[in-house]
């Protein structure tokens, strides 16, 4: 009988701990979504200062006359010289997409930036990164789980300064490190979605088909992202 009880008393023990870890789970939850919707919407809010510096700055007029002609803009607030980049701030960014008839920029996707060496021309552990999507082709090439820069797309360095040119690429990347021009190779980089962000910043699983194309959900909290590049003409 002992036995008998002792295997009972086990067996209540684990299933009012297995309850008691579920309520915790649960409690914990909304904590767990709130900062990350507090992460999303911080990144949103550095890529609009990112966004601004780029524009003000005139080593970057062929970016300022170019950009509105672009299918897409992915802006990066932080982005380290070294190591993959799984998440955080430190390698995320949005990606906002044109609509070709309306000319209105999409509510922002969060995606992360990773490669095995970023290659920085000048000093400096980080960059504030901008990549402009070129072509269509780019653009559908995001709407995808992951997207390595330079294999199935072509990546160009931006071209920087007065007079400036550039042949034809589905990605052209340009790249700040302490305020100056940082020459960034991203040839190989892994770009990638970052789901939970997406999840967080609309309040429910969402796909980037669902950001950038169906437009089926949004966020007031990237209106000034948005209104920033409604901007440039």
């Amino acid at each position: 009988m002992n036995t008998v009880r002792a295997g009972r008393v086990g067996i209540r023990t684990f299933a009012f701990a297995t309850i008691a870890a579920a309520l915790l789970l649960g409690a914990a939850a909304p904590g767990v979504m709130a900062a990350d919707e507090e992460d999303a919407q911080g990144t949103v809010d550095k890529a609009r200062v990112t966004l601004t510096e780029f524009m003000k700055d005139k080593d970057y007029v062929w970016l300022h006359q170019n950009i509105s002609k672009a299918k897409g803009v992915l802006i990066y607030p932080q982005v380290l010289k070294a190591g993959f980049i799984l998440g955080g701030s430190g390698g995320t960014g949005v990606l906002l997409v044109k609509d070709s008839k309306t000319g209105e920029w999409s509510n922002p996707a969060f995606y992360t930036l990773g490669s095995v060496s970023f290659g920085l021309q000048i000093g400096g552990e980080a960059a504030e990164v901008i990549l402009l999507v070129n072509s269509q082709k780019g653009v559908d090439s995001l709407l995808t789980n992951k997207l390595k820069l330079g294999a199935d797309t072509s990546i160009a360095l931006g071209p920087v300064g007065a007079g400036a040119k550039a042949e034809f690429a589905d990605f052209y990347s340009f790249a700040k490190s302490k305020g100056l021009y940082a020459g960034m190779n991203l040839t190989g980089s892994v770009l990638d979605v970052r789901s939970g962000l997406n999840k967080a910043y609309y309040g429910k699983e969402v796909t980037p088909v669902d950001i950038l194309v169906k437009g089926s959900v949004s966020n007031k909290g990237a209106d000034p992202l948005r209104e920033e590049l409604k901007k440039v003409k």
